[in-house]
């Protein structure tokens, strides 16, 4: 079993959630997230100083966070459809992480592993 978690632009979200319900994976969590990656950020010049450009304040980028927990089998199409839906070619596309989820329980019926992801 895995945690597939995927960074990416907030305008991809409803795309990359409706493609995901076509390859049969419609469980998904989403979180608020922010951060920079090779873009740096929006630069914003810094309003207390005398030359905009000489001092600059950098602001995080808005972005969705998805976590999906599949099994083995299904990560690497999960991986293929998120890529193809958020990938244009510029910075801030996103980050596709895998990472090992050694349990899984279903708090409601108490039951555990992969039944407990279906």
């Amino acid at each position: 079993m895995k945690e597939v978690l995927a960074i990416i632009q907030m305008n991809k979200m409803e795309s990359t959630k409706d493609a995901l319900d076509v390859i049969g994976i419609p469980s998904i969590t989403v979180y608020k997230a922010s951060g920079r990656g090779k873009q740096r950020g929006l630069q914003i010049p810094h309003p207390s100083r005398q030359d905009p450009l000489d001092e600059r304040s950098m602001k995080f980028i808005p972005k969705r966070m998805i976590s999906i927990m599949v099994e083995d089998e299904f990560v690497p199409a999960v991986v293929a459809v998120i890529t193809k839906v958020n990938r244009t070619g510029n910075y801030g596309d996103g980050r596709i992480f895998v990472c090992p989820a050694d349990e899984s329980v279903r708090i409601r019926t108490g039951e555990r592993g992969s039944v407990a992801i279906s």
